[in-house]
């Protein structure tokens, strides 16, 4: 009986382990790509910067409107790599979570059975 509960306690605590595991990563990886489109944008909105300081007549006028048009696409670029990111970080934790589960449910089984095998083998009820 208490071998079966280190085991169950063993299992817990591997799962809890992956869970928190997972968490780490989803939150690493969202911090990740938050940080690198920081840097994305910056990077632009410094270049549109550095173009209003050069340019004042009409066609000029243009190149600082496509300058604009890309620091938002940037910005959008960003924010959807970020939502991915979380989103494949989320799946994945589920899958491991779901897997473990599986694995524990799995083990169990075959503990059983194996029981019950070696029960009837050496005839003890």
């Amino acid at each position: 009986m208490s071998e079966n509960k280190n085991t169950n306690n063993g299992l817990n605590k591997g799962l809890d382990k992956a869970k928190e595991v997972m968490d780490n990563i989803t939150e690493e990886a969202s911090s990740l790509a938050g940080e690198a489109g920081e840097h994305i944008v910056d990077i632009v909105e410094d270049v549109k910067e550095k173009v209003e300081e050069i340019i004042s007549d009409e066609s000029i006028q243009k190149a600082k409107k496509k300058a604009n048009e890309l620091t938002n696409e940037a910005k959008e670029v960003l924010d959807d790599i970020t939502e991915k990111a979380s989103e494949v970080a989320g799946e994945a934790s589920e899958h491991l979570v779901d897997f473990a589960e599986d694995a524990k449910e799995e083990f169990q089984e075959t503990k059983t059975k194996t029981k019950s095998l070696f029960q009837r083998l050496f005839g003890k009820k």
